[in-house]
């Protein structure tokens, strides 16, 4: 072995397994042509692309070039109600590609929920999609573990979404777990370290464990995520034009209600220290939230999304407002459907839902006003206002965050985070783009070794 064959061996970096001629349809951006042909070449990759950049067509678009590659079939997995929409945009880009949700397996492109998953056999797909695939964001989880077993052994693997990790890079490690790159524990071994300076995971003795990336492995660990990922959050990130791709202003407002009753034990409103004391000034403001937002979804007779997260926001909600349709965690899988379908066709003016539901993967560019209960996710109050505020929306957006007195401390949590997020995405973007800046140059500037090095051990 040469010593150059030497080095290049010591360099984590996801392989290719996929191959080089591809067919992409005619409607496709420059970026996306490029993203498809990309993960289509690799076989086993992510695409982490914001909101409204195409995600669909780059999915189904790779999914029809495996079938093509392969002969086999491709199953779509995607989030309720996403399902259906992807179908009709399959047509209209010409893909062939049928839905599922008892286990029958279409030839070419199968879609279904990730709640259908345990009705399939991996064996009868060559590759798999993962539509909004940070669901496999939390390593400990149940539907990770599912998901990533589906996984294992199939031969393409595609996942995509527009929040990879929200709130640490260490998150990226169950996605290339997923993708059969390193492992989630195999990748903070490798490139992170904790203060306890061991393999430890999670929390210990009640402790979380903080994992930070070695000084030392910052460009090898960037250089390896983007051997398997892109990530883009407009075209430009590419070297592509934004032309088509600029977004319109997003106008968002805080409104504090005043209780019409004190805390118990006290004569005003304090912050709410903990999750106990939130939940229960969430409990205590639930008629003045409601009836705040009520007014103002009742001033307008544009569409409206209303985003909530108690059982009793919603029915409340639904009451205050006339024309307003909810869409529950008990209602049915056709149900839910056909109310998420429902409000992006017109049918519905308002939809009361909450982000766990509704937020992730559907279009509602026909809406611009958002009205929010805040949380301490980022990640579900991100992807709640990109239903709306997305590439394709003509409008403003305006989005009305509505909390109580005791509530103060959410909000601050929630810009902090949203700052927080936007500064990570935009290194992930930065530090991607100049590490593939760094490999295009040594592909086109190959390396030169003294003589004494080329010579084989």
């Amino acid at each position: 072995m040469s010593y150059a064959a030497f080095l290049d061996s010591k360099t984590h970096a996801g392989a290719d397994f996929g191959f080089p001629d591809v067919v992409v349809p005619d409607c496709a951006f420059d970026f996306q042509r490029d993203l498809i042909e990309w993960s289509a070449r690799k076989g086993r990759a992510a695409i982490f692309a914001d909101c409204g950049l195409g995600k669909t067509i780059m999915e189904l678009a790779w999914a029809d070039n495996v079938v093509r590659h392969t002969g086999g079939n491709v199953l779509i997995l995607t989030c309720v109600a996403v399902a259906a929409q992807m179908v009709e945009e399959a047509e209209k880009f010409g893909i062939g590609a049928r839905r599922s949700n008892d286990g029958t397996v279409h030839r070419g492109i199968t879609i279904t929920n990730y709640e259908k998953l345990h009705l399939f056999n991996p064996a009868d797909f060559a590759g798999v999609v993962c539509d909004e695939s940070s669901i496999l964001k939390n390593f400990a989880g149940a539907r990770k573990a599912e998901i990533t077993q589906f996984l294992r052994k199939r031969p393409y693997r595609l996942l995509a979404t527009a929040t990879a990790a929200p709130n640490d890079y260490i998150e990226l490690g169950t996605s290339s777990e997923a993708l059969g790159h390193l492992g989630y524990m195999d990748m903070l071994n490798r490139f992170f370290k904790n203060d306890l300076n061991n393999s430890a995971s999670g929390r210990m003795r009640g402790a979380v464990i903080k994992w930070r990336l070695k000084g030392h492995a910052e460009l090898p660990f960037w250089r390896w995520v983007c051997s398997w990922a892109r990530a883009v959050r407009r075209p430009s990130d590419l070297g592509f034009a934004d032309d088509r791709f600029v977004l319109p202003p997003l106008i968002e407002r805080e409104h504090v209600v005043d209780a019409r009753s004190a805390p118990e034990g006290s004569l005003f409103a304090l912050p709410a220290i903990g999750l106990a004391e939130q939940r229960e000034e969430r409990r205590r403001t639930l008629e003045e939230r409601c009836e705040k937002a009520a007014e103002i979804a009742n001033g307008t007779t544009e569409p409206v999304i209303l985003w909530c997260h108690l059982n009793d926001e919603a029915d409340r909600l639904e009451q205050l407002i006339p024309d307003a349709v909810q869409v529950s965690g008990n209602d049915s899988d056709e149900a839910k459907e056909d109310r998420l379908l429902g409000f992006a066709r017109g049918k519905y003016r308002v939809l009361v839902t909450k982000p766990k539901i509704g937020a992730w993967g559907l279009n509602y560019q026909h809406c611009n006003r958002v009205i929010y209960f805040p949380s301490h996710s980022f990640e579900q109050y991100y992807q709640s206002i990109r239903r709306c505020w997305r590439f394709g929306q003509q409008r403003p957006v305006e989005v009305d965050i509505i909390a109580g007195e005791g509530e103060i401390g959410i909000l601050s949590n929630l810009q902090r985070k949203a700052e927080q997020a936007d500064a990570m995405f935009a290194a992930l973007v930065r530090e991607m783009n100049a590490a593939q800046s760094i490999e295009r140059n040594e592909v086109g500037n190959a390396m030169r070794l003294p003589d004494w090095l080329g010579v084989a051990a």
